[in-house]
């Protein structure tokens, strides 16, 4: 089996409504979002999948977190927060944004991406053997949270 990994690195902020201690509070951290692909075998360019076409499949979606708020929609200050900032709040449905959730919401973004890609809409080919594997993100240098299905 061959992999790659693309890393993408971005500041994004959370807080996390249901957190007993600091972390209910807004902060952010310095992420790194890492994207791993596999296949059986390599394309006619010695590839699995290009670089260049992980980052137009899934970079502008990545976008939207850099410097940006993630929020359960359930926190009492949800409404406000998104009135004064508008799209830099990143809404999670009834949940707290941590990490383990983030993970969960790039991977499903990224697999329909992947699934697009193979029909053509990406100006990079992507084989239909190529697979998402698992999408981890690093909140510090030491701790990441990380999403696959099985």
């Amino acid at each position: 089996m061959y992999r790659i990994c693309k890393c993408i690195e971005l500041e994004s902020g959370h807080l996390l409504s249901k957190h007993p201690g600091n972390c209910q509070f807004p902060h952010g951290h310095t992420r790194s979002v890492e994207l791993v692909f596999a296949a059986e075998s390599l394309d006619s360019h010695e590839m699995v999948v290009d670089f260049k076409a992980v980052g137009e499949m899934i970079g502008d979606f990545l976008k939207q977190f850099d410097h940006a708020l993630c929020m359960n929609t359930a926190d009492p200050n949800y409404a406000k927060f998104r009135e004064i900032y508008g799209e830099r709040i990143i809404p999670f449905q009834d949940g707290d944004p941590t990490s383990e959730a983030m993970a969960k919401v790039v991977y499903d973004h990224a697999a329909a991406a992947l699934e697009s890609a193979k029909q053509g809409n990406c100006p990079y080919p992507v084989r239909d053997c190529v697979r998402l594997e698992r999408v981890r993100v690093w909140e510090t240098s030491s701790s990441w949270a990380e999403y696959q299905e099985i």
